[in-house]
């Protein structure tokens, strides 16, 4: 069984070690890390010490550790703190772990500022995607404690920021923390855009007002398409298609026929853990998009355009909640291509104008494995009455 005795460090050329890790130096011969934690801590080390990089592929990493049954491996920080031991954790679920840790960069940049940050929302891009960064802004979170990498910079975090019209954050930017040469920037988004930074940083967003979050958003506050009010789903019967197709217990929304996208960003706003698709046939439906989510502030959302019947759906997450706003009279082949992709219990919803559709739909969904579970009926106004028609995967 692998001992791994993991110390937290920061980026001090000479680290202040406590006493244990001191200990376990001494007594040790293979040492871990990342190329730039080998540089800080070689002068620590014994003269015929081992020292195995950290890089990707992890998997030759491994290997490389199962050779050795006693390894001290240096890490950024906190090591539990989006850091290395939850790896060795993950991989190796039976390794004895001794674990030396530090304040990590957020805690370190909280200090610089006097800032309390027990109510400080974290999020983590470093080699990670946007979603949980965008989930965050979505829901207004006061203060938010952001971990960069080299694509994802302080530059472009603040361009993705003024995209979606979150002005509304002052950019705290703590520089190589814990270095001889840290230091510590305020800005704001506009600043932050034109400026470069060094490497490795963090940043605090702290909130200075409340965005406006909307909820029904009326349809004329949407771009249109060829400004046809009659091509965009009604404030009521969007909110009512989002209730019947009960997004808080799913992950993945697939909104086939978006048009305007109104659909597509009501869930984004209202359910912003969603991973939302969005497929449109006309090609106009990209610049919809585009300007309708950054008018409403809703990051994050996957445009394909084309027939969906021939996209490629390989790389995309497999939805588990599909809205089909458009089908082009091709209702059954959608149903099938979707239902191969659905989960137990998953769900499907149309909204039907026609008995004809209605049908069509209630023998789609049958055929291809599922069951219609329920149905409303409704009419706004002096428009068509619509049937908002649910069925569920078997």
């Amino acid at each position: 069984m692998n001992h791994f005795t993991i110390i937290g460090i920061d980026d001090k050329d000479h680290p202040e070690l406590p006493e244990q890790a001191r200990a376990a130096i001494v007594t040790h011969h293979v040492f871990s890390g990342g190329k730039r934690h080998h540089e800080i801590m070689r002068d620590y080390l014994p003269e015929a010490h081992l020292w195995i990089d950290i890089t990707v592929p992890l998997d030759d990493v491994f290997r490389q550790y199962e050779n050795h049954p006693d390894i001290v491996v240096f890490a950024s920080g906190d090591p539990l703190f989006f850091g290395f031991a939850n790896t060795v954790l993950k991989r190796l679920p039976d390794a004895k772990i001794t674990l030396i840790p530090t304040f990590n960069s957020l805690q370190t940049l909280a200090h610089r500022l006097l800032l309390p940050y027990h109510d400080m929302h974290v999020v983590s891009l470093t080699g990670r995607p946007w979603h949980e960064f965008d989930r965050a802004l979505i829901e207004g979170q006061e203060k938010i404690g952001v971990l960069t990498d080299r694509e994802h910079t302080p530059a472009t975090i603040a361009e993705r920021m003024l995209r979606y019209g979150y002005d509304n954050y002052i950019m705290y930017v703590g520089e190589a923390l814990g270095s001889d040469t840290e230091t510590v920037r305020v800005l704001v988004p506009d600043d932050a855009t034109a400026l470069t930074f060094r490497h490795p940083n963090c940043l605090i967003l702290y909130r200075t007002y409340e965005r406006q979050r909307h909820f029904g958003i009326p349809e004329s506050d949407f771009e249109l398409l060829d400004g046809r009010t009659n091509m965009i789903t009604k404030a009521p019967i969007r909110l009512l298609t989002l209730a019947q197709l009960d997004l808080r217990r799913y992950q993945t929304l697939w909104d086939i026929g978006f048009c305007t996208g109104s659909v597509s960003i009501e869930a984004k706003l209202q359910f912003p853990h969603l991973h939302v698709v969005a497929f449109e046939q006309r090609p106009e439906g990209e610049r919809l998009m585009e300007v309708n989510a950054a008018r409403f502030g809703t990051p994050g959302i996957i445009t394909r355009i084309g027939d969906f019947l021939q996209a490629e759906l390989d790389d995309l997450p497999a939805p588990d909640a599909v809205f089909i706003g458009g089908h082009g009279g091709r209702l059954d082949a959608i149903v099938q291509r979707v239902s191969t992709r659905l989960p137990h219990r998953g769900v499907i919803v149309f909204n039907s104008v026609t008995a004809e559709s209605c049908e069509l739909f209630a023998n789609a969904v049958t055929r291809h494995g599922c069951n219609v579970v329920d149905s409303q009926h409704v009419t706004i106004n002096g428009f068509n009455p619509i049937l908002i028609m649910k069925a569920q995967k078997i």
